[in-house]
């Protein structure tokens, strides 16, 4: 692993969240814990509340019940003698500029370039100088392997390369946390491993992430940690090795032969 898993650096805590959607509960009580430095994936068919419990933690949508807290900080509401009270909407601001969310639809302005819907963020969120702004996208696009396209418009990109841009995005605000929501799944195969050779090189330089995927060869090779949900909770969680190579629960199981190839389920089970 590449981060001890200790009390003390917990940087994401979210307990007992629910979550619904006028009379659909999509999150059921969930509990999870994110360490600094660590890449933790989120697994489970299409409906469990992965996506949900991302766009909670980034304050795209509200709490029905439960805490989140990031950095310590406990988000969308301050506690005062007992009581909750909603943030301001410039504290909520805040907030989620320290997380940084990369999509499945890419979600570029298509009116700019490159190089412009990097420096966008830096220049209206953290009122960053320009000159400031354009190195910084400058050398996160080099850091995408983009360096040669900083002019280049949406249109202009593969698919690949606009999630890249998206990527770099993200990373201009300076996250404390990366959120990333199926990022390969509307990209064509060939272009998913230029993807995910990027946000390798970010688990290796020690950003902590959150992934909500189907790419198994990255959950097993890059997570730190496996969640594995189902109708809105958490069916089963821990390493790699644990939950892909060796999960206990019939749930997990049914829903790793229906991913993976039956030889590669019985070569995981080894």
């Amino acid at each position: 692993m590449a981060t001890q898993r200790t009390p003390d650096n917990v940087l994401v805590e979210a307990v007992n969240v629910h979550k619904s959607f006028g009379n659909l509960e999509v999150l059921k009580g969930v509990n999870l814990t994110v360490h600094r430095g660590e890449v933790v994936v989120l697994l489970g068919p299409s409906g469990s509340g992965k996506t949900t419990l991302l766009r909670l933690i980034n304050q795209m949508e509200s709490l029905t019940g439960g805490r989140i807290w990031v950095d310590g900080e406990l988000i969308g509401f301050e506690e005062r003698s007992g009581k909750l009270y909603t943030r301001t909407d410039k504290d909520i601001a805040r907030q989620r500029s320290l997380v940084g969310m990369v999509f499945q639809r890419f979600n570029l302005f298509p009116h700019k370039t490159a190089l412009e819907n990097i420096t966008e963020g830096q220049l209206v969120v953290t009122k960053k100088r320009r000159a400031d702004a354009i190195d910084r996208a400058r050398d996160l696009l080099n850091q995408v392997g983009l360096s040669d396209k900083e002019r280049a418009y949406p249109a202009e990109l593969s698919g690949g390369q606009q999630q890249r841009v998206a990527i770099a995005r993200a990373l201009a605000m300076d996250p404390d946390l990366m959120l990333f929501d199926e990022p390969t799944s509307a990209l064509d195969p060939e272009l998913v491993g230029e993807v995910l050779s990027v946000m390798r090189t970010l688990a290796s330089e020690g950003v902590t992430m959150i992934v909500v995927t189907h790419e198994m060869s990255f959950a097993r090779d890059v997570a730190d940690w496996v969640v594995f949900m189902d109708g809105g909770v958490i069916v089963e969680e821990g390493t790699p090795d644990q939950v892909i190579g060796h999960p206990q629960e019939d749930r997990t199981k049914t829903f790793l032969r229906r991913v993976l190839d039956p030889a590669h389920f019985a070569a995981a089970q080894e």
